[in-house]
């Protein structure tokens, strides 16, 4: 719920890309994920886009992410112009990155 987002922002720890910020905490459980797009990507039809696109990237990677993480994935004002298989791409680099994805 919306404490659990406020908790794994305040802290978690944060991997930015130019389009995306993923921000990982410990928990308990299947991986799980919310996804935030602020005011800054747009408006009402460009947020729920970039929502859409963190949520398909979550979807396909998540089956390789570790027991227990939770991820809050932050669309970015750059995410405008990205397709899903960029965005696929950036999650999963990021999610390397912070070494919570297995091959």
């Amino acid at each position: 719920g919306t404490r659990d987002v406020q908790r794994i922002l305040r802290w978690g720890s944060a991997a930015r890309s130019k389009r995306v910020v993923v921000y990982l905490a410990r928990g308990s459980g299947p991986p799980r994920a919310a996804w935030v797009a602020g005011r800054k990507v747009g408006g009402a039809v460009a947020r729920n886009r970039a929502r859409r696109l963190l949520r398909e990237a979550w979807r396909e990677l998540s089956p390789r992410v570790g027991e227990g993480w939770q991820a809050v994935l932050v669309a970015r004002e750059a995410i405008s112009g990205a397709d899903a298989r960029e965005i696929v791409e950036e999650v999963g680099e990021l999610l390397r990155r912070a070494g919570v994805l297995s091959a």
